[in-house]
């Protein structure tokens, strides 16, 4: 198996990014935080570009830009945690897009660590411990694939949501049927 993906240029001209965005910003999306550690270095970033990849063995996707420091600690360590906040957490990913320094984001929120050493949050809808089973680098972003080796769940709590360039809730939510 390759572990880049060269992306060719399509045969008719894409749509334009202004147009793309808007398109995509139609998709409701769980709010994510991906956090890693290497020493004494934490390091986290909001997200929106995840996935559930397989349940046998449990594993999930994330895509990383590839120029940034995170993308690079995970892959030296080959590991890193994710966190799918509340929806009383969007201080959190406000905090871990950019509106806090990078040293001071850990700062916001509650935190303990995982067996690994990997970053845990406290009070998230649901936190993986995961260690990179592969990866694959697209040119601009890579996509690393994380089994999940550590998992903790408030299934009282619900996820905050993302979508149209705004946070949602759910709401109430039916009853099963």
């Amino acid at each position: 198996m390759p572990d880049t993906m060269a992306l060719r240029p399509s045969r008719r001209p894409p749509v334009g990014n202004a147009e793309f965005r808007a398109a995509m910003s139609a998709m409701a999306a769980t709010v994510t935080v991906v956090t890693a550690r290497r020493g004494d270095e934490r390091l986290g970033r909001t997200v929106t570009s995840v996935l559930s990849l397989s349940v046998n063995p449990p594993a999930i996707l994330i895509s990383i830009d590839m120029v940034s420091r995170l993308a690079d600690v995970i892959a030296k360590t080959g590991r890193f945690s994710f966190a799918m906040l509340a929806e009383d957490q969007q201080h959190l990913a406000d905090a871990f897009a950019g509106a806090v320094d990078p040293e001071e984001r850990f700062d916001v929120g509650e935190w303990s660590a995982w067996p690994s050493g990997s970053p845990m949050l406290q009070g998230a809808v649901s936190a993986l411990d995961c260690e990179v089973i592969g990866s694959i680098e697209t040119g601009t972003h890579v996509l690393f694939a994380g089994a999940v080796i550590e998992a903790e769940t408030i299934t009282s709590r619900s996820p905050l949501l993302w979508q149209r360039h705004h946070y949602h809730r759910l709401g109430v939510l039916d009853e099963e049927v």
